[in-house]
């Protein structure tokens, strides 16, 4: 009987022989769960160098053991010791491995033409022969493909027996696993740019709600989700492709001052320690928190509209025309074409304000670039400034480099040049002052209105006077009374007795009682008067402590008025000019007046100085 080519022989390989990772059965060919895939690959190879093939054999379980590639397992296989993936062990005779023909491998596919096949039997003619997909596998073993191959579409092919050319497998890429990142966990730190809603309910389209967030202590901010490792590829041969480590980073990274790392159960979190406004460094990339608002995209309609803050600030951008902050401490690095309003604490300008304002109820404002066409106001505190060019400017002590037609009032000021100016203080020094082309050069010596206490001086004069006048007349009235011979006589005796320098015998006893009836009645009225004469002194000595008490009121609100310009360079004018101390500093006053009141003629007044050369040294005279 003749011999079938297309049979496939028994096993002829050995139990004994099998690799320790492989357990043949009656049932079928099992790998020990317990073996490591590096043990499971080699006990493959094994066989399959050794001429053997495995049958009916489970690609996808084959691949999961082999490579941890493709579908998972089931539950109740992962309970197995034993993992089934073949019917039987074969022996692939020479025979049969000539139907398969060599692989084509490109760009980490291989590539495969099937088409019909025939064993060569000697004095036979060539007999058609059919491919097995258990065969396959172990031919593309053994060529180096060990791994990849698309087991439904080769079934499918040798199955149909047609020809065709078709990629059989195919290299499997790494995918990079994912990196750490930090992601955001609460809503405290977002902004929100809708237009703020007014107490009657309209909306103020020049402000938004909250571009500042301030948050509390103890918020979670930001958490740190881990990084996720990538899978492994395969190259065909079964080689592995390792993917790249995910890049790791901690949340220490961007936690600045007012944040710090807790770690929790769930994960690592970057939380508030303090209440205080969320900051961002654009450059460190740093989470902060504390009293300071920090922007660096500027104020305008686009980025920030009008602002309205609780807490100090810090501009680095620049603030647009019509643009308000009001705040406290504020600190702007760029330009400043809008207004600028502090409630307290310094305001910096670190370059120019340019047509906008800057004032503040109590605190200073330094401007380190140029002021042009601007308003500087401060309730209590100085203005300091490198160049002031058109401005109006009014505080408790302004400092100039250079100004020219500026209108300045305060109680001091110190200028190093100044030109075209209309300048009011109680002390001035300037270094250089002259007109600017048509602008005349003002200097106005702020000098109090004390009319209020000359007027009760007067009256105090009068009092006094009047005091005087009738303690006078009550001491000559004494002085009549105590010259009369009897009294005179009676009052010396009385007061030599009182003193024991006389002692009288009982028979003078009488007289003198007699003497003292005699003499009654004027020393009434001089006791009398003596009591209207202390009265009316000690009047006086009230009204005379009242007289100083009103001259040192006088002299503190005086003060000390005083201007010197070390050299007029042209037509300059110092004139005096009175204020109401009662109704607060001379300098707060709005612009308009104080322009109007610098500006304005003052033809009635006696210049103090008027030369277009020479000097100024002058102070005010008690």
């Amino acid at each position: 009987m003749e011999q079938d080519p297309q049979a496939v022989p028994a096993a002829s390989i050995p139990d004994d022989d099998l690799p320790s990772a492989i357990v043949k059965r009656g049932d079928g060919v099992y790998f020990q769960a317990s073996a490591t895939a590096t043990a499971c690959q080699a006990a493959v190879n094994q066989v399959y160098l050794s001429s053997a093939f495995f049958t009916g054999l489970d690609y996808a379980v084959f691949i999961k053991v082999l490579y941890n590639a493709g579908a998972e397992l089931s539950e109740a296989q992962k309970a197995q010791p034993l993992l089934r993936f073949a019917d039987a062990i074969a022996p692939f005779v020479a025979l049969r491995r000539g139907l398969y023909k060599s692989v084509k491998i490109v760009n980490g596919e291989a590539e495969y033409y099937f088409e019909p096949t025939y064993f060569e039997v000697a004095d036979l003619p060539p007999q058609p022969a059919k491919l097995s997909f258990d065969e396959f596998v172990a031919d593309m073993w053994v060529k180096g493909i060990r791994f990849g191959i698309d087991a439904p579409v080769v079934r499918a092919t040798i199955a149909a027996a047609r020809p065709a050319r078709l990629v059989v497998a195919r290299r499997l890429a790494a995918m990079p696993g994912r990196d750490a990142c930090i992601v955001e966990v609460s809503r405290d730190i977002h902004r929100s740019n809708a237009p703020r809603e007014l107490a009657d309910g309209r909306l103020d389209w020049n402000t938004f709600q909250n571009r500042f967030p301030q948050v509390k202590p103890h918020v979670k901010l930001l958490r740190k989700l881990p990084r996720a490792p990538g899978v492994r590829g395969f190259e065909l041969s079964g080689i592995v492709l390792e993917p790249p480590i995910p890049k790791d980073i901690e949340l220490a990274s961007v936690a600045g001052a007012g944040t710090v790392v807790q770690h929790f159960a769930e994960g690592d979190y970057l939380v508030s320690a303090v209440d205080g406004f969320l900051n961002v460094d654009a450059a460190s990339k740093r989470i902060s928190i504390g009293p300071k608002i920090v922007s660096r995209e500027g104020v305008s309609v686009r980025t920030t509209g009008n602002l309205q803050l609780n807490g100090e600030y810090e501009e680095f951008g620049e603030v647009q025309e019509q643009r308000v902050v009001e705040g406290g401490d504020i600190t702007i690095h760029g330009d400043v074409f809008g207004h600028i309003n502090s409630r307290g604490g310094d305001i910096v300008l670190s370059r120019n304000l340019m047509g906008g304002s800057a004032t503040n109820a109590g605190g200073a404002i330094r401007v380190k670039g140029v002021a042009s066409g601007a308003v500087l106001q401060t309730k209590k505190g100085e203005i300091v400034l490198a160049r002031a060019e058109s401005c109006i400017i009014s505080g408790t002590r302004v400092v100039i480099g250079e100004a020219s037609n500026c209108e300045i009032i305060a109680d001091e000021v110190i200028i190093k040049v100044a030109e075209g100016c209309a300048i009011a203080a109680r002390t001035m020094e300037i270094g250089s002052a002259g007109p600017r082309r048509q602008t005349e050069m003002l200097l106005f010596a702020l000098m109090p209105d004390t009319s209020k206490y000359d007027k009760r001086l007067a009256e105090l004069d009068v009092e006094l006077s009047r005091f005087e006048t009738a303690a006078l007349a009550h001491k000559q009235e004494i002085d009549n009374l105590t010259s009369e011979q009897d009294v005179r006589s009676y009052l010396t005796l009385a007061t030599r007795v009182r003193k024991r320098e006389v002692v009288l015998t009982a028979e003078q006893e009488p007289l003198f009682h007699k003497m003292a009836e005699k003499v009654g009645p004027s020393l009434k009225a001089v006791a009398k008067l003596s009591l209207v004469w202390k009265a009316a002194q000690a009047q006086g000595a009230q009204t005379q402590e009242q007289i100083a008490l009103v001259r040192r009121q006088k002299m503190a609100v005086i003060g000390a008025s005083r201007c010197a310009v070390q050299m007029v360079t042209g037509e300059t004018l110092l004139r005096p000019m009175a204020f109401n101390p009662d109704l607060g500093p001379a300098y707060e006053r709005t612009p308009k007046e104080i322009k109007a009141k610098l500006r304005a003629a003052k033809s009635g007044l006696t210049a103090i100085f008027s030369d277009s050369s020479g000097a100024i040294d002058w102070a005010m005279e008690d």
